[in-house]
């Protein structure tokens, strides 16, 4: 059984509130879960206490178990010293432009060279 530790939002509509969790990978975001570790809320300011909280002691056992965080819950348990920064990982091909595109725009580029080259002779 692979194991995540990720948020499963609560709250009402427009005013979302989420669980730490430690959950079973291939349960629904909001379904079943094995135990509850922490709290995230979204709404309040970025320096109030009770934005993020953690159950340090249960998170260190479920880390040294395997458990997997995700990325958003990584970021927030390195930010509490439980473990490494993650390093960003680059851009996905999917935020690329398409082929033609960037075709497009590596003329325009070459035509803007061009033409600052000209009248500098």
């Amino acid at each position: 059984m692979s194991l995540k530790i990720r948020l499963a939002r609560a709250g009402a509509k427009k005013r979302p509130f989420y669980r730490l969790v430690i959950a079973d990978s291939r349960s629904p975001r909001d379904g079943r879960f094995i135990e509850k570790v922490g709290t995230y809320n979204p709404m309040v300011a970025r320096d109030h206490p009770e934005r993020v909280t953690l159950n340090n002691e249960r998170l260190e056992h479920w880390l040294k178990v395997g458990a997997q965080p995700t990325d958003r819950v990584a970021k927030f348990l390195s930010q509490a010293g439980l473990m490494p920064e993650r390093p960003r990982t680059e851009q996905t091909k999917k935020s690329q432009p398409k082929a033609k595109a960037q075709e497009r725009l590596k003329a325009a580029e070459e035509a803007r060279a061009a033409a600052a080259e000209a009248p500098a002779e």
